[in-house]
Formats: structure tokens, C-alpha cells, sequence
């Protein structure tokens, strides 16, 4: 029988049922996990905790200052080593820049399963993730590893931000525009990569994307008028979205030929190719969207619960704000995002109206 550590070494995506952000537990059962019957004395000083689903917790230090606080680890999602620790690494760091906050540092969190795969690559690993920290003006300051059955990495990321500059996922308000900084995809991409379709030039850019930092977070948080910011990872832009608009207490229209989608998607998604956490995903909300005549729904269901890994923000702006929002992109090279897709509504029937 073949050594599984001399097999095929680089591709780690064999050895897990999931891959990247795709792997979270789905919503409706993560809403049953966090269910409890235990009292928690309230604490002034924890901004932010998981009552509203946000990206962080957020504790006031003082002076107007708060830390964040923040965790993120998945199974590979590219065969690379030192590529899975990079995407993992940039990933967990977007949660600070999603609240509007500067990384301070990271530990990580590594599980591998010794037995069957070189610890070199083990290393490779890490070593991506202290790239990125790098690239992020942060010390990789340590970790904690195990033996685990699949390969897991991420990190434990701590920030800081002016209280002023705090982003929330559950504060945007009525006709703030929606904007996205990354286009959607990556999970389907991936999944073509699983199953050894997915052509090269399109390898590079997904790679390209999940590995990089979503900084333009931190400048964003200081525009006032950024009502509310959360990035779209595993439960996908929808899912993102509806705890957005429903921690809000709004609705939101979505202008579906304005969302961005990464080359060569459409191409996989005619090919029925998608990951199964996008059923999971649209499951748990299917019956909070509704869709207008003329929207190719069955392109949509296969798009937009799409689960991304380090995917972009999604930022809510109020309308005296949307020239400052549109030319920081723009300055920053996000010109092909400095066009709102969607805007927040009063309350309605539906959470998402798709048009």
C-alpha cells in the first residue's frame, strides 16, 4: 500500500471533508449550539459579544479606546501548504478590519494529523500564516497545535480601535447603500479545484483573493457615515447580509447584475459545480429571500449563499457618504467595487428582495 505521507503531498484538501469557510457549522444548527440557560452578569465594558452574531468581541479599555478579539480556523481549502496557511491566516485577521479596527497580534491554532501527513508541510503551513501576519504589520506570538483527525490552522487575532471608529454588523440604517469589496465565488472556484476541474489562470486569482487583506477596513471605520460593516465568509453573501438587515431591524433590495463575481464562476456554476455548504446555507434562509421576475434564480441559489473564505466586506453607508466611500476605493484600487449593490429598506415581508 502507498505511504499517504509520500502521496500526493500537496493535496492537503483530500484529507478533509470541508474546505476553508465552507466547513462552518450551518445556521440553523450554530443557533441551536448557542442556545443557554445560563445568566450572564452584564459587563459595561464588553461592547460587542455574540448576542448580534458580530465578527468580534470589543471590550472599552478606556480612554476611548476598546481591544478586539477574534478567532478563526478551517480545514484546507487549497492543496498549497504555505498557500492554506496564508488564506487562513488573512482570514481570521479580516474580522478586526471588518469592525473597523487596526491587528495588534496572533497566536495560532494548528491541528494535524501526524500519521498521515509530513510534518513538513506542517510547517509550510505556519509559515504562510507568519507571511500574512508580516504583510499585516503584526508578530505571529505564538499558538497551540494538536493531533487531530483533518488538518485545521487559523488564528486567535487581537486589535485595537477608537470607540468612535467601531464597526457593529447591526447598526446600518434606511437608504444606506450596500457596497462589497471582493466579488463572490471562491467556494464554487475551490470546489472545481476538489474535483480537479478548475483551470489554472482561475487557481491564481482565487488564491490572489483569499490572500488578501481586507486593510481597506480600517479606513473605512473612520467614515462616520459606515453605518454598519461585516465581511462575507462561510454563510455567504446572503446570510451575511440578512443578519445584517435583520440585527438591524431593516430589509434590504439587492441589485443582482451589480454583484461582483469572480472570473470564470458563471462557467462552474452552469456545470452545476458548488459546494454543499451552499445548500446548507440557502436551507437555513431560503425563505427570507424573495426574487423579482428576470432574475436567473437558479444561478443566484448557486451565487450568492456561495460560502467565502476572507471574502470582502460588506459595508452599509449612509447616502451623505457614499462620494467619501467611492473615492476611498477608489484610491485604493477598488475601483471595481466603488459601485453600491443593494440598499437598506424599512422593514418588509422578506428580508432580501433580489431584483
Amino acid at each position: 500500500m502507498e505511504n499517504p505521507k509520500t502521496s500526493s503531498p500537496d493535496r492537503l484538501t483530500q484529507y478533509a471533508r470541508g474546505a476553508g469557510c465552507g466547513c462552518k457549522i450551518a445556521p440553523k444548527i450554530l443557533d441551536d449550539i448557542l442556545q443557554t440557560n445560563v445568566a450572564f452578569s452584564s459587563n459595561p465594558k464588553l461592547l460587542v459579544g455574540y448576542e448580534k452574531n458580530d465578527d468580534a468581541a470589543v471590550y472599552d479599555i478606556g480612554q476611548g479606546k476598546a481591544i478586539i478579539s477574534s478567532t478563526d480556523f478551517f480545514t484546507p481549502i487549497v492543496d498549497d501548504a504555505f498557500d492554506f496557511g496564508r488564506i487562513a491566516a488573512a482570514n481570521a485577521i479580516s474580522d478586526v478590519y471588518a469592525m473597523g479596527g487596526q491587528p495588534l497580534m496572533a497566536v495560532a491554532i494548528l491541528g494535524w494529523p501526524v500519521e498521515k501527513i509530513s510534518t513538513e508541510l506542517a510547517q509550510k503551513v505556519i509559515e504562510g500564516g507568519r507571511k500574512i501576519c508580516a504583510e499585516a504589520g503584526i508578530p505571529l506570538a505564538g499558538g497551540h497545535s494538536i493531533d487531530s483527525e483533518e488538518p485545521i490552522f487559523g488564528l486567535a487575532v487581537t486589535g485595537e480601535v477608537r470607540i468612535d471608529n467601531l464597526k457593529k454588523n447591526h447598526t446600518a440604517t434606511p437608504g444606506d447603500f450596500i457596497f462589497l469589496t471582493k466579488p463572490l465565488g471562491v467556494g464554487i472556484l475551490s470546489t472545481a479545484q476538489k474535483r480537479g476541474l478548475l483551470l489554472e489562470e482561475y487557481l491564481s486569482a482565487m488564491i490572489q483573493q483569499m490572500t488578501t487583506l481586507n486593510t481597506i477596513g480600517m479606513a473605512l471605520g473612520k467614515i462616520p457615515g459606515v453605518s454598519a460593516m461585516t465581511d462575507v465568509t462561510g454563510f455567504g453573501f446572503l446570510g451575511h447580509l440578512i443578519e445584517m438587515v435583520e440585527g438591524s431591524g431593516l430589509s434590504a433590495a439587492i441589485y443582482y447584475d451589480k454583484i461582483p463575481v469572480a472570473d470564470g464562476v458563471k462557467t462552474y456554476i452552469a456545470k452545476r459545480i458548488f459546494p454543499d455548504a451552499t445548500s446548507r446555507n440557502w436551507n437555513a434562509y431560503s425563505d427570507k429571500v424573495e426574487f423579482a421576475k428576470g432574475v436567473n434564480v437558479m444561478e443566484a441559489f448557486s451565487l450568492l449563499p456561495d460560502p467565502q473564505t476572507n471574502g470582502g466586506l460588506l459595508v452599509s453607508v449612509k447616502k451623505e457618504a457614499v462620494e467619501e466611500v467611492i473615492t476611498l476605493l477608489q484610491s485604493a484600487g477598488l475601483s471595481a467595487f466603488a459601485e453600491p449593490v443593494g440598499m437598506m429598506q424599512e422593514p418588509g415581508v422578506k428580508s432580501i428582495f433580489v431584483k
